[in-house]
């Protein structure tokens, strides 16, 4: 366990004994995650190929003997939030990470398991509002200690990032797809995993041993990424009602391009980067296996694009952070923005030999609307959801 993940894992416990007094009976993680490539298209059945990274949440966690629930929030100054299972939680407006929590003890109650009360504490190291899912690993870090305390053994990590998606689909609202949650269960350490999110099968792809994921935040907080991602998820349902087909994954470019009559211009744009970036993460996933990183980047900065231009969800200093990165790596890797859009991260992939110089021409070359340096973080493929092992 490396210093950052000790620190964490004693401000958990910490939190829980001020909360609760005494111990936790145990401590569980889930990661935030990092998409190499393919975005906005996991709702659309499409494909993604994204890697759980080494900023998580924990959750230490202790049985009661009632059906309430005692979390505190170590993030957010040691806030309380208290429901009853039995009461069937509602959303709390005012406070919003509390909603998650509920939100995934509300999927796994609606999902037939009958859970019992707890005491929680949660803390956290994944940037919030950054494009890393801070969000999902919250929710699958909740559904993991529940499932341990309670020796929920059938519920696998696949079925428990499921829940993770109904909660923040029907109780949090925000119409997501399934990679944050799956990726965060069922991540693999040193591998990316590519993911069909239309049968939810992963296939493990091998990161290079010298190659490095950075990942640059913009601090640009996502401001319009709800509404506007919601937005988009109607744009593209309006599209495969017009081609006839149950979701934009089912077609190629060339039939895009062949029935586009009577479509809407701003969603057969929206169409074609979700048409295009399948057939870009397919062609990814078999450039990074077969360790042409030349290939990746030139894949990375056509999705960036098709993100720019089609679906219209970068920002002008999120373009200009890119065209940082991409001219200091130079042909040898790639960059593009990463997450929902409308502010958060850069995610590139580049040799072991050049991160000095990306880092270098970020911390000389970019400021933030607001005047701040960008925050760029070295990482590694990590596991996905499981116990803390001190």
């Amino acid at each position: 366990m490396n210093a950052a993940a000790e620190t964490l894992l004693l401000r958990v416990n910490e939190q829980f004994r001020a909360a609760h007094g005494g111990d936790a009976a145990l401590v569980v993680q889930a990661p935030g995650r990092v998409n190499l490539i393919g975005e906005h298209t996991d709702y659309n059945d499409g494909y993604v190929l994204p890697c759980a990274i080494g900023y998580r949440t924990l959750v230490a966690a202790r049985p009661r003997a009632d059906t309430l629930v005692r979390v505190a929030a170590a993030d957010f100054g040691g806030a309380v939030d208290t429901f009853d299972l039995a009461d069937h939680p509602q959303p709390r407006a005012a406070a919003p990470w509390a909603d998650y929590v509920r939100g995934m003890a509300w999927a796994m109650r609606e999902a037939g398991h009958a859970l019992r009360g707890a005491d929680l504490a949660i803390a956290g190291d994944v940037p919030q509002g950054a494009g890393l899912s801070s969000s999902a690993s919250l929710q699958v870090a909740v559904g993991q200690a529940f499932k341990s305390l309670q020796g929920l053994d059938a519920l696998d990590p696949t079925a428990l990032a499921k829940l993770a998606q109904k909660a923040e689909n029907d109780f949090v609202g925000c119409h997501c797809g399934i990679m944050d949650q799956l990726i965060s269960a069922r991540g693999v350490s040193g591998h990316a995993l590519l993911i069909d999110c239309r049968s939810l099968a992963a296939s493990p792809v091998p990161l290079p041993r010298d190659v490095a994921v950075l990942i640059v935040e913009s601090r640009i907080r996502r401001g319009l990424v709800d509404s506007e991602y919601n937005r988009r998820r109607e744009q593209c349902e309006a599209a495969a009602r017009h081609y006839g087909v149950a979701a934009l994954r089912d077609l190629d470019l060339a039939a895009l391009e062949a029935g586009a009559a009577g479509l809407a211009a701003t969603t057969l744009r929206r169409a074609r980067h979700v048409v295009t970036e399948n057939a870009r993460t397919l062609a990814a996933a078999q450039a990074l296996a077969a360790g042409d990183l030349a290939q990746v980047g030139r894949l990375m900065a056509a999705s960036h694009a098709s993100m720019r231009d089609d679906f219209e969800i970068t920002l002008p200093a999120i373009d200009h952070l890119v065209e940082i990165l991409a001219t200091a790596i130079g042909g040898a890797g790639g960059a593009r923005m990463t997450g929902g859009g409308f502010g958060g991260c850069v995610v590139a992939l580049l040799p072991e030999e050049r991160v000095d110089a990306a880092r270098q021409a970020v911390a000389t070359q970019y400021r933030s609307p607001a005047g701040e340096p960008a925050r760029v973080h070295g990482c590694r493929a990590g596991a996905g959801a499981g116990v803390v092992v001190a």
